[in-house]
């Protein structure tokens, strides 16, 4: 795969070796350069010129002058089919190989972070062949072996749980493969609003440099930690929109809530709706195509009454029943005036940030400062490439410290890179002083980085009582790490998609913020039940949301019980087995829910890694799921490519996210263009039309990774001196013990 990375590292992270002894930064040095030398160890694809592309294409840079990499294009289609509370989706990728050479196409894009993808299919002509599951290693050699054969093979691997890489080898000079995706999901419910979300494109994420943990003059006596070890696998190159976007898609969504439908609405993405007899909807996008540069969403009410406060669905598979429960808790109750607060705000203020999300930020984190009770406490901490704190620790939210926090955040700007993890320290560092108040911390960001273990971790760690509220700002937000943030901080997930949400949305989260959760909860099954519950334990839930339980459980009579605890009052509702609904796809449903929850497990420090790795393995491998273990793979026994014929290998380059400022992220002069940009007007995913791909483009590879506010040439300058000192001094250190031995 032609990709590159970049190892990049602070001059003033070396500091610390100065004071050391030479041989220790000799050494050090060294193996910065070791690292940074593997880096670049992929194969060079078959190059071409402009004049070789006769129809409109992608060429990326290559290290050749005047010579280029030559992309596949592709054509995405999704339908969306939603029968009651779950939803199936099929994506249908179609990889176009406009060149006149052989081509493998990469290309990473994004899912729901619970979905459950279980079907992979590759079709070749009026063929379609079926992928199988393997563990991860095992579904790469199939696809590697197939690929040097000859053969045409897809490969679709998971790198997060809404991040996913689909290669598709051996697209033949003017050839085309279609590759289908399918997963299943929840859709979620809060204050008697359904939704779902389908996200479009991957973010560029910001990747903190690796680090030098360990060195010495000895034989491997030096380590270097990396944040992102797969940050090369999740740097897809972006377009600049100046140049214009690539990459359309079709949608059209099925909808059959199983209640007659009151407000349906397609929150940045008109639709056309028509409506069947028996009340089922079916909406496709009003233009026809769109380019996929933001996340779809769409929401839907009951007519004319509220959402059910519990519901129960059943699958029977080979003889097990499995269980979906879904359960509106009551509004919490306070059981006494709520006890004052210390909040921490956090607003993210990197160059991802430019554009509409910052001034989405801005204007959310000041009517929360707004909303804060003069018995309050507060701070504010921004971050970018470095963090900085309004005050020096939580002081009162009088009407004076409201007023200056409100200025501050009303001039900061979004510039430079996104450094979270020592903001989220300080954040958590402010906690923990035991005087009774309830402590809270509101996370403004987009969530663009690599390294989400890392930040993981430093909840799991330093989190003490506080609670994590996460808002996602922008038009592609990392789900992923927000939901997951937030879940771990024993909080909840709000996003913001467009400025017109920030009072509505900002006013529901004050609701959670300002009201107790129902705690302690708990599911009782019918005496003797062998039961296996995700997610365990159960999180608290807070006013409006909706607690969803997948169950393997052998009972098929009785009651189940979910309980909890109401403000001071105990709460209880009971759904009888018998009278649970059939649906299709809730056994995996229950296995994506214990893959996440062991996922989660797996982020604790007091966890063993290994043994839950073997658990998510095998529910992965029995349930036919991707996972971070395991991959879906499709070979055509045929070989098509001729022997002796070269494979050249490029990623499908990415949009940059609707209101995204390119210049803030990467620079302004990282991707250039020789040409106009390909238009699109409308798209057929079976019959394209090839008249409206009629121009060449050609894209600068170099900049995989948002290097905003950094001076990396500088960087890299030094690190190249660096790097000769060390071997200079390694030198001169040995000629010194050779002496001493003689």
């Amino acid at each position: 795969m032609f990709a590159a990375v970049r190892i990049r590292a602070r001059v003033s992270d070396w500091s610390p070796l100065f004071s050391r002894s030479g041989q220790w930064l000799g050494a050090t040095l060294t193996a910065a350069a070791f690292a940074a030398g593997a880096a670049w160890a992929d194969q060079e694809p078959r190059l071409v010129t402009p004049n070789d592309a006769t129809t409109g294409t992608l060429l990326f840079k290559s290290s050749t002058p005047g010579k280029y990499v030559q992309a596949p294009s592709l054509l995405t289609d999704v339908q969306i089919d939603i029968s009651g509370p779950i939803a199936r989706t099929r994506v249908t990728q179609r990889f176009e190989n406009t060149s006149d050479g052989w081509v493998e196409g990469v290309y990473v894009f994004p899912l729901p972070d619970e979905s459950a993808v279980d079907t992979l299919r590759m079709q070749i002509g009026d063929r379609f062949i079926e992928g199988m599951i393997e563990e991860k290693k095992k579904a790469k050699a199939i696809y590697e072996q197939a690929k040097a054969e000859g053969k045409k093979t897809a490969l679709l691997e998971q790198e997060r749980p809404n991040l996913f890489t689909n290669s598709v080898a051996n697209i033949g000079p003017g050839e085309t493969i279609i590759v289908q995706i399918e997963y299943q999901e929840t859709v979620h419910l809060a204050d008697d609003t359904f939704s779902l979300r389908f996200p479009m494109v991957v973010a560029p994420r910001y990747m903190p440099a690796p680090e030098i943990l360990t060195a010495s003059l000895g034989e491997d006596g030096w380590a270097v930690s990396d944040p992102v070890p797969d940050r090369a696998r999740i740097s897809p190159p972006v377009l600049n929109p100046e140049l214009g976007n690539t990459n359309p898609l079709t949608l059209n969504v099925s909808l059959n809530a199983g209640f007659p439908v009151g407000k349906l609405e397609s929150t940045y993405h008109p639709m056309d709706t028509e409506w069947s007899v028996n009340g089922a909807a079916n909406l496709t996008l009003s233009s026809g195509s769109i380019y996929a540069n933001r996340d779809f969403e769409l929401t839907w009410t009951p007519k004319a009454s509220r959402a059910p406060s519990a519901a129960l669905f059943t699958e029977t598979i080979a003889g097990e029943p499995y269980y979906l429960l879904m359960v509106t808790p009551p509004v919490a109750a306070q059981s006494a005036p709520p006890p004052p607060r210390e909040i921490t705000f956090i607003i993210d203020t990197s160059g991802s940030m430019g554009g509409e999300s910052i001034r989405q930020a801005r204007d959310s984190l000041a009517l929360a400062i707004a909303r804060l009770k003069p018995e309050d406490r507060f701070n504010v901490i921004e971050f970018n490439s470095v963090t900085h704190a309004l005050f020096d620790h939580p002081l009162e939210a009088s009407t004076t410290n409201r007023a200056r926090a409100t200025r501050w955040v009303n001039n900061l700007e979004a510039n430079g890179g996104t450094e979270m993890l020592p903001a989220l320290r300080e954040a958590l560092a402010d906690h923990g002083t035991g005087d009774g108040r309830l402590r809270q911390v509101i996370f403004l960001t987009d969530g663009a980085i690599g390294n989400e273990q890392q930040l993981f971790e430093t909840i799991t760690q330093y989190r003490a009582d506080a609670r994590i509220f996460t808002v996602g700002i922008g038009s592609a937000p990392n789900s992923f790490f927000m939901s997951r943030a937030a879940e771990l901080g024993q909080g909840s997930y709000t996003y913001i998609g467009d400025i017109d949400e920030v009072a509505a949305r900002m006013g529901a989260l004050f609701t959670k913020l300002e009201s107790p959760a129902i705690t302690s909860l708990a599911a009782t099954w019918p005496d003797g039940t062998q039961v296996e519950a995700w997610p365990s334990p159960l999180p608290d839930v807070y006013s409006g949301e909706t607690l969803v339980i997948a169950a393997h459980a052998a009972a098929k009579d009785g009651l189940v019980w979910v309980s909890g605890v109401n403000g001071d009052q105990p709460w209880k509702v009971g759904l009888p087995l018998k009278q649970a609904a059939q649906r299709e796809g809730i056994s995996k449903l229950w296995a994506r829910k214990k893959i996440a929850s062991l996922e989660l497990d797996r982020a604790r420090a007091d966890t063993f890694p290994d043994l839950i790795d073997d658990q998510i393995l095998s529910v992965a491998l029995a349930h036919h799921l991707v996972s971070r273990l395991t991959s879906l793979v499709a070979v055509d026994v045929t070989p098509s490519r001729p022997d002796g014929a070269e494979l050249g290998s490029a990623e499908v380059p990415l949009n940059l996210p609707a209101g995204w400022d390119f210049g803030k992220v990467f620079g302004h002069e990282g991707i250039r263009s020789d040409a106009p940009m390909i238009p699109i007007d409308a798209l057929a995913i079976r019959k394209p039309d090839p008249q409206k791909m009629n121009a060449p483009m050609q894209v600068d590879r170099g900049v995989p990774l948002p290097n905003t506010g950094t001076l990396s040439d500088l960087k890299l300058l030094a690190g190249i001196i660096l790097v000769l000192l060390g071997f200079m001094v390694k030198l001169v250190f040995r000629r010194i013990r050779l002496r001493h031995a003689m």
